[in-house]
């Protein structure tokens, strides 16, 4: 008998876990709003650089920033939980793109960028504007609401 309540609190135990594990799982993947972009995504999403380099011509229809970031970067790991709060608090009204500097040479080449993090923010019309180093999330929701919200 011992050993039936022993194997059922186990099961209990375990099956609680992964229950929960699950659900952290879930609700991280509804709450994580930055994406990721490969060359090929970026060219769709932001910015055809091969066909036209000279000419600026933002292909998304919502207000963005582009994170230029790699992993190993310091003041990058400090703004990534920040542009996570920040895409979850202004939900659909940005996009919050990341861009893996390391991964994506010609993205990075193509925009110049030398030191990271680099931002590049873009308003639904007009031209982009580059920040470069990190930020707290006071001058972000400053620059978003000024640069990309006009407000």
């Amino acid at each position: 008998m011992k050993k039936i309540l022993i194997a059922m609190t186990l099961m209990a135990a375990m099956t609680a876990c992964t229950t929960n594990a699950q659900t952290k799982t879930e609700k991280k993947d509804k709450t994580m709003k930055t994406i990721e972009l490969n060359k090929q995504q970026f060219i769709e999403k932001v910015f055809d650089f091969e066909s036209n380099p000279t000419t600026w011509k933002y292909e998304g229809s919502k207000p963005a920033i582009v994170d230029f970031y790699a992993t190993w970067c310091r003041p990058c790991q400090m703004v990534a939980p920040i542009l996570e709060e920040l895409a979850e608090e202004y939900g659909d009204s940005i996009v919050i793109y990341k861009v893996d500097t390391d991964r994506e040479r010609e993205i990075s080449a193509a925009f110049g960028i030398r030191s990271i993090p680099s931002l590049l923010f873009i308003p639904a019309e007009g031209k982009p504007q580059m920040v470069q180093g990190a930020m707290g999330k006071a001058d972000f929701r400053n620059a978003i609401d000024k640069i990309l919200l006009g407000k």
